[in-house]
Order: C-alpha cells, then sequence, then structure tokens
C-alpha cells in the first residue's frame, strides 16, 4: 500500500529545501529516498527546481544511501565493506547538500545485518561524512508516512500523517525563541544533573553550548542539544521507559553507569548483547557524545521512531558515541545512537544544582 499524495507534501517539501537547508542557485543537492517516498521527492525536486538548484536523486532498497542497501551489505566480502566505492566517496565531499527521505516498506530490515557489517560501512564512510558532523554541508534527514512507521506507533496510516504533518509544520521561530530561552541557561551552567526512576547522572557543561534545532538538520525539529565534556559523566541512568532503537533492534530497559565520563558497566532486558557490541565498537563508543532535550509540542507520546522520540516534550537523551566537532565535541566513534529517557513522571533536570525542570515543566 502506497501513501496518498498530501497537499501538505508541498509545504513539507519548501521547509526542508528552504527552512531546513537554505538551498542556494547552482547548488547540487543529494536527494536519497525509498520508493514510498516518492511524493515527497517529487515535491522536493520541485522545490529545488525552483531554487536553480541541481537535484542528484537517488532511491534505494532500504539503505541509507544506494553504495549501501542490505543486499549488497549482506553479501559483499568484509575488505570491500571496508572500503567506500570511489566515486560515491567523492559524491558525498562534493555535493552542497543532502536530504534523506526515510520511507521503510519494513523498518526492521536492517535487523538481518550483522553488526560487524553494519560498522564497517558506516566506518568506511565516515571521513566522507564528517562534513555533515562538522557543520561544513547543510543536511536534513526527515521521515514520510508509510505503514510501516504507523504501526511501530500502534496508528493507524493516516493518523501517523496527521501526526507527522502536525510535529513538523509547526511555527519554527516562534519554536527556536522559546527553545533558545531553556538553552541559554545550559550555556551558562557548569554542571546539568538528570535525575529519575533509577537515574541521576552528571555531566560538565563548562565551554560548551547548545544548539536549537527548530528546521534545522532533523524535521521534525524541536530540541537544543550540545556535547558535554566527554570525561565528566558520573553516575546511573536507566531508560526503562522506552526502547533504544537502533539498527532495527528495540533494546529494552537499558541501564548505563558511568565514571569518568565511561561506561563502566552496562545491562538491557532485550538485546543485551547487542547493546555490549556496539559499545565495544571502538573506543569513543562507550563516551557520551550529546545531550539533548525534547521540546516538540507536537509530540508527546513515544514512537519507536528516534527521529521523533528524542524531541517528545519533557523527554532528554544522551548519544553514546560521536560528538559534534562544530559544537566542541571531541569524542570520535562509529557509532551515535540516541537513547531517550523520559522525565514527566518523577524526573528532574538541574543545573548547577537549581532545579529547571520537574516532571517535565519547566520552570525558569
Amino acid at each position: 500500500m502506497s501513501h496518498v499524495p498530501d497537499m501538505r507534501d508541498h509545504d513539507y517539501a519548501e521547509l526542508l529545501v528552504g527552512t531546513c537547508l537554505d538551498v542556494q542557485p547552482g547548488w547540487q543537492v543529494l536527494v536519497l529516498g525509498t520508493p514510498l517516498g516518492r511524493p515527497l521527492l517529487e515535491e522536493v525536486q520541485r522545490s529545488l527546481a525552483r531554487r536553480g538548484a541541481y537535484a542528484l536523486t537517488e532511491v534505494t532498497f532500504g539503505g541509507l544511501m544506494a553504495a549501501a542497501d542490505p543486499a549488497w551489505v549482506l553479501e559483499a566480502p568484509h575488505d570491500l565493506l571496508a572500503q567506500p566505492a570511489p566515486l560515491y566517496d567523492r559524491l558525498l565531499r562534493e555535493v552542497d547538500a543532502l536530504l534523506v527521505v526515510v520511507a521503510p516498506e519494513n523498518t526492521r530490515d536492517t535487523s538481518a545485518i550483522p553488526g560487524d557489517r553494519l560498522r564497517a560501512v558506516q566506518a568506511a564512510y565516515k571521513p566522507a561524512t564528517e562534513r555533515m558532523l562538522n557543520g561544513e554541508m547543510p543536511w536534513v534527514g526527515c521521515q514520510y508516512p508509510t505503514p510501516a512507521l504507523a504501526q511501530d506507533a500502534d496508528m493507524s496510516t493516516r493518523d501517523f500523517a496527521e501526526f507527522l504533518y502536525g510535529a513538523c509544520l509547526l511555527d519554527w521561530d516562534a519554536e527556536h525563541a522559546r527553545m533558545s530561552r531553556y538553552a541559554e541557561r545550559f550555556d551558562a551552567a557548569e554542571e546539568v544533573r538528570i535525575v529519575g526512576p533509577g537515574t541521576d547522572l552528571r555531566l560538565g557543561l563548562a565551554g560548551r553550548s547548545m544548539k536549537v534545532d527548530a528546521g534545522g538538520a532533523n524535521m521534525p525539529g524541536g530540541e537544543f542539544f550540545g556535547c558535554p565534556v566527554e570525561d565528566t559523566a558520573e553516575g546511573t541512568i536507566h531508560f526503562s521507559e522506552f526502547p533504544g532503537v537502533l539498527a532495527g533492534r528495540l533494546v529494552s530497559g537499558i541501564r548505563l553507569r558511568f565514571e569518568a565520563g565511561v561506561v563502566v558497566d552496562a545491562s538491557a532486558d532485550t538485546h543485551e548483547d547487542f547493546l555490549i557490541e556496539t559499545l565495544d565498537a571502538d573506543e569513543g563508543a562507550r563516551r557520551i557524545g550529546e545531550l539533548g532535550i525534547g521540546c516538540n509540542p507536537g509530540i508527546t507520546r513515544h514512537m519507536r521512531n528516534t527521529l521523533f522520540d528524542e524531541k517528545i516534550d519533557g523527554t532528554a537523551h544522551i548519544a553514546v558515541g560521536t560528538g559534534f566537532p562544530n559544537l566542541g565535541g571531541t569524542n570520535v566513534s562509529n557509532v551515535h545512537w540516541d537513547i531517550v529517557k523520559d522525565l514527566r513522571s518523577g524526573g528532574r533536570i538541574e543545573l548547577d544544582g537549581e532545579v529547571v525542570q520537574a516532571d517535565g515543566t519547566w520552570l525558569v
């Protein structure tokens, strides 16, 4: 069943191309998507054409890019996986912007790919994609309503579409102003403490600044995020409310204990082997690369979908693995796994000892 084109797709495409990427005449924009995303992909092409930019469109069958579709990744020898395709590597280094439309037929397709193969491909293309992390190349990732995404969220496809457009087509100027007030308090703080059920985690913020995502690299936006000082994480965080989602796996009940910035103990109720394997992927995978605070007023429930879940109003998330160099982050890893903690029932955020959010409600 394909998604019926929606009149809001035009506005969605304009948001992605104009607000998120600010595409300029003459730009070469790499547009990635899957067949079910065709209505939005075509609106994106039209929007790029109106701006005098080139649309370099690639349709894949579930992979993040044409050079790494699942069928190929499953069969290719490891030495080939570990080396980027020279032509594709050059493409990623030379395009002016990247736009990814995620419209899966099955959100668990990549779960069939062994973790070592996924990590080999990620490592191969990491040098070329560093431009995304350091802010040199604008990019945006988004989703398009498909039955698979709706089923993950326990919603009908129609209801999921309403939810998606409602979370994306917001007044992002107003949201930016609102979130900036909170982000400024974090910028002025030396330490943040996150407290909740099974959780008491302290992170150093001195010298680091938060970035407000209000029509930027992810759509929906609705968070502010930054890179805690890499050796400061102390304490425990228990993701008891929601599973961590990565590579088609749902890892429930993740518990992480940190000392001097490093995960020294980890467990999970499900897929614990996958959790440990991911944390052992490389030296940087056991450190925190990102702290984010969810603020999107249109996202109030868990979707088993990290792009949405990390923006739930009243949540915080950490990402183990690589940080963002343009935000002062120095941690390097082939992993970047966002895991969401719900703070709306018995949780709080403190900045230098002052409670600034309690039970998901801001007090500043």
